[in-house]
């Protein structure tokens, strides 16, 4: 996605990330040339020799009779991170921003400022599979958990064109659960899809939300392979097909496709 935006000429004024969309961001906004995007596809292509979800089942189950509380040290990632990353916020090129949910406060914290590392290691500390993070006298968690596609943040800080880029998870429609897993995923859909359409209902007149195509059919939000988080084995693929979706998008949308003022993304659950 990053790389057809970056191809079509479109230049970031300033950048949200929740999650893992936090280590993007941030990439992106240290260095958003094609050089910086040729970096960022790297990582993502050899992610599994840094070890961040290594581990075979033993290890996993050993760190977490540990901890008692995630199935990976966060130490890869933090690695991965300084390796990738300038220190600190006022090193990037351009302004970014992410979020992480606050255990004792139950509120969002947004980081703006001050060490970049350890603000995109709360934001993306998936609950369960990596720790909470520590920063002063308070603990997070991923930013996901309170606002998974920050939309509203970017209209709060004067964005009138923005540019969603999601894993796809909003293309699928929901359904009904029909196993005891597939419970709690539904609620957490529910909730995370209100809130951006809720967003997306409210829009200012003068503000256009693009929500970019991931070019793919993944699987169903409650399939089980969602919980194969460990395997990148099609991150290529999924890069090639994403950056073919979204050129043929914005090329599309550059001769006045689609609805000013309101979402023009892919999915009718997201209008």
């Amino acid at each position: 996605m990053l790389r057809a935006l970056t191809e079509a000429g479109i230049e970031a004024d300033l950048v949200f990330g929740t999650s893992i969309g936090a280590v993007n961001g941030a990439a992106y906004a240290a260095d958003p040339t094609p050089a910086g995007i040729d970096r960022l596809e790297s990582v993502w292509t050899r992610v599994e020799e840094s070890g961040v979800f290594g581990g075979g089942i033993v290890e996993r189950v050993r760190h977490m009779a540990r901890t008692r509380t995630s199935l990976h040290s966060a130490d890869a990632l933090r690695d991965l991170l300084e390796d990738s990353l300038p220190a600190r916020f006022e090193d990037l090129e351009v302004p970014f921003g992410c979020v992480a949910a606050c255990i004792e406060t139950a509120h969002e914290r947004w980081f703006t400022e001050g060490p970049l590392v350890p603000a995109v290691l709360a934001s993306c500390a998936v609950p369960g599979l990596l720790p909470a993070v520590r920063l002063g006298d308070e603990h997070f968690i991923d930013g996901g958990v309170i606002d998974s596609i920050p939309v509203r943040r970017a209209i709060d800080a004067g964005a009138t064109t923005i540019y969603v880029l999601q894993v796809g998870r909003i293309e699928q429609p929901l359904s009904p659960p029909r196993w005891p897993h597939e419970v709690a995923v539904v609620a957490f859909e529910i909730a995370r899809r209100h809130s951006f359409a809720s967003t997306l209902a409210s829009l200012p007149d003068d503000v256009v939300v693009h929500v970019l195509p991931t070019g793919g059919r993944g699987p169903r939000p409650t399939d089980l392979r969602q919980l194969r988080y460990g395997d990148f084995g099609g991150t290529g693929d999924s890069i090639a097909q994403a950056r073919a979706a979204c050129a043929a998008y914005l090329e599309m949308h550059s001769h006045g496709g689609g609805p000013p003022g309101r979402d023009t993304g892919p999915g009718e659950e997201n209008r």
